[in-house]
């Protein structure tokens, strides 16, 4: 539980204020991991509040760092809580972690080539070779390392994948799914997908668990502890209720989130289905991977 953040980061007090047990780590010991957050995602203080909470599940002893694109200016985070909070990839190159995390960005539809920071982005997947012990690349991050390291590329989904789809486990006896059993279910909202057969063909990755429904959700690389993650259990339970609710609001086309809301009713509580099983995975990421 004990974790430490950049002083006076708000998202703590958020995960702390919403009933989660985390304790305010103040001094780095020897045995405290590093782990450093690469945040794609446009809402910030969200996001570190969701990786804030899985992280601080485990009871290890976690300094989180957050990690900026020197690239890439934010436009849904202040200027302030960008210099406040987070330090540049180019500041963080010299330095190791046990791990990294790698998020997802809502940036699906355009080529890799085309986004503004793939060439930092291609650096620093090339920087964690020799620079991280565990790295997790999430949602696009994961479809953009697997392009660049092995060029499997995205599709484009007739509809959005949304709602929360039990995975089959494939290898229920790693220690990355040590007290989850042979299956998770995890949160997706994506409009790409990766292709199974370009996944199993593949010689250098070992695909770990998929769905029926959604498809290809853990697959590692082989001989390292580099894991493609399309899925998101870091998400808090009401991310997808909110983005539903969001889309309805701006007359946006969307269906309900599958398997989320009690009875597929949006009127009435989601259910907590994944949220145990996303502690268990990250504790597991963090004894088992990061930690050397």
């Amino acid at each position: 539980m004990p974790i430490k953040v950049p002083a006076g980061l708000p998202a703590l007090q958020t995960v702390i204020s919403n009933g989660t047990p985390v304790e305010e780590l103040k001094a780095s010991t020897g045995d405290t991991l590093r782990i450093a957050l690469l945040n794609l995602m446009p809402m910030k203080e969200s996001t570190e509040a969701d990786f804030i909470r899985v992280l601080a599940s485990s009871p290890l002893e976690i300094e989180l760092t957050l990690m900026k694109l020197d690239t890439h200016t934010p436009k849904h985070a202040t200027a302030h809580h960008m210099q406040s909070y987070y330090k540049g990839f180019g500041e963080l190159r010299h330095t190791t972690f046990d791990g990294l995390i790698i998020t997802g960005a809502p940036i699906e539809k355009i080529e890799f080539e085309e986004v503004t920071y793939w060439d930092e982005l291609r650096e620093i997947i090339d920087w964690a070779q020799s620079n991280v012990t565990s790295t997790l690349f999430i949602c696009w991050a994961a479809q953009a390392a697997l392009y660049y390291k092995f060029g499997i590329r995205k599709h484009l989904l007739p509809k959005k994948m949304f709602g929360v789809f039990p995975h089959t486990i494939h290898h229920p006896s790693l220690p990355l799914f040590e007290g989850i059993g042979a299956t998770i279910n995890v949160p997706h909202s994506r409009h790409t997908e990766l292709h199974r057969e370009d996944i199993v063909n593949e010689q250098r990755i070992e695909l770990l668990a998929e769905s029926d429904e959604s498809g290809v959700h853990i697959m590692q690389e082989r001989g390292t502890r580099n894991f493609f993650v399309t899925g998101h259990s870091e998400y808090a339970l009401t991310t997808l209720d909110d983005e539903y609710k969001r889309d309805v609001s701006r007359g946006l086309e969307i269906e309900l989130p599958l398997y989320y809301y009690t009875n597929e009713n949006p009127s009435l509580a989601p259910v907590n289905s994944w949220q145990d099983d996303a502690r268990k995975f990250f504790c597991n990421w963090l004894q088992h991977y990061a930690k050397s």
